[in-house]
């Protein structure tokens, strides 16, 4: 590998195709023979001629944030750290917004013992629209839900006065029973009401022409 080479994978572990890296110090990321098949990110330096490579993240300890709160649009940063307690390294990766094209990964920054950070510029970064508008009832449904919760109450209350209070037993213990048993009827008569004075309107202007014989 050459000195200074970064490999990362924003999804998930290093799947390499062909050429797997081979290098010493990847005891953390599946070992010098299956190098990176474990981790999310590695580096390489040269160190006296030996390419030593170094975990940077993973898949597990990935974490995604807007670059620009006030700007969402500007892009995205992907952190991700090893989580080793003796060294404990990192990558923050930068991806820009770029909607026609992917540039990149265009600088290496090292700060610190093992904590690098870079930035490429990709379509991925580049927020998406979500519409706002949620569907179903919205705040017709919660006044339906709080009527008949209300409701419920009522019959339920009402029923438990009347029979532990007044000791009234049987389907008379709802409350205020005869008035339920006419609504049946009420809305029957409601219904046939409205039908007949639309009906007999309807009628009305259909006898209202006649046919004319020349």
């Amino acid at each position: 590998m050459v000195s200074g080479c970064l490999l990362h994978q924003l999804c998930d572990v290093l799947i390499f195709n062909h050429d797997p890296p081979r290098c010493v110090g990847c005891e953390d990321c599946g070992g010098p023979s299956h190098c990176g098949t474990s981790c999310s990110a590695l580096v390489s330096e040269n160190v006296r001629g030996y390419d030593v490579c170094t975990s940077l993240g993973h898949a597990s300890s990935t974490k995604v944030d807007i670059i620009d709160k006030e700007d969402p649009g500007k892009g995205v940063i992907v952190q991700m750290s090893t989580g080793n307690r003796n060294q404990n390294c990192s990558l923050s990766v930068s991806v820009i917004c770029q909607k026609t094209k992917v540039d990149g990964p265009l600088t290496l920054a090292k700060s610190g013992t093992c904590q690098y950070a870079t930035q490429l510029r990709h379509p991925a970064g580049c927020a998406a629209a979500i519409s706002g508008h949620s569907s179903g009832w919205g705040w017709f449904s919660t006044l339906l839900i709080i009527i008949l919760c209300l409701f419920g109450a009522y019959l339920v209350g009402g029923a438990v006065y009347r029979y532990f209070s007044l000791g009234i037993r049987g389907i008379d213990v709802i409350p205020n029973m005869d008035y339920w048993a006419t609504v049946p009827h009420s809305i029957q008569s409601c219904f046939g009401s409205l039908f007949s004075r639309f009906g007999g309107s309807i009628r009305g202007q259909q006898t209202s022409y006649s046919q004319v014989n020349f």
